[in-house]
């Protein structure tokens, strides 16, 4: 199975309670810091990642880092979850899939746009009224620049990829030409 489906359940798993308590807010900060707080130690990562370590010591050192941080008991009970089935060090792909369920049943989803050059503030409105349009959402929209794709934009929202680039379209007419 893959991080991504396995993450997927976790974090729909996590969003149901989360939803029911009305800690939201302050359940996705606190993953956000032990995210940050297990990617950025290396040995600490390896050690809950690392099957030769007993699980009763990998136990010890989170219920040690639990009573140092004191993060609320839904998030203290999910990372033990999450240790007892071996995904703690999945945490990050569970965060992003937590973010995206919590999203999705607000009634909104989030896409990035590339373009080629600077997007005026007309062509964002214009084009997130068409996306919301085109999804029946709220789209919250992150932009980037990449002027290999020469002019156009390439959108993402959620697994959808709407690519509208001069690149592509360049790339297509040659695999035409070349097909015949």
């Amino acid at each position: 199975m893959s991080i991504e489906t396995v993450a997927r359940r976790y974090a729909t798993a996590l969003a149901d309670v989360v939803l029911k308590t009305g800690e939201t807010d302050s359940v996705k900060s606190e993953l956000k810091i032990w995210e940050q707080l297990i990617a950025g130690n290396p040995e600490l990562e390896s050690a809950f990642g690392n099957p030769s370590i007993a699980a009763a010591k990998k136990e010890a050192v989170l219920e040690g880092l639990l009573g140092k941080t004191k993060p609320s008991k839904t998030t203290s009970n999910f990372l033990r979850v999450l240790l007892r089935n071996g995904r703690l060090t999945d945490l990050s792909a569970v965060n992003e899939k937590f973010e995206s369920v919590l999203e999705e049943r607000s009634g909104a989803v989030s896409g990035e746009v590339i373009s080629a050059h600077e997007l005026s503030d007309a062509e964002r409105k214009e084009l997130m009224a068409n996306l919301e349009k085109l999804t029946g959402k709220t789209v919250k929209l992150d932009f980037g620049i990449d002027k290999d794709i020469i002019g156009g934009v390439v959108t993402r929202v959620g697994s959808t990829v709407y690519d509208n680039s001069v690149k592509t379209q360049l790339e297509n007419l040659r695999e035409q030409l070349v097909n015949g």
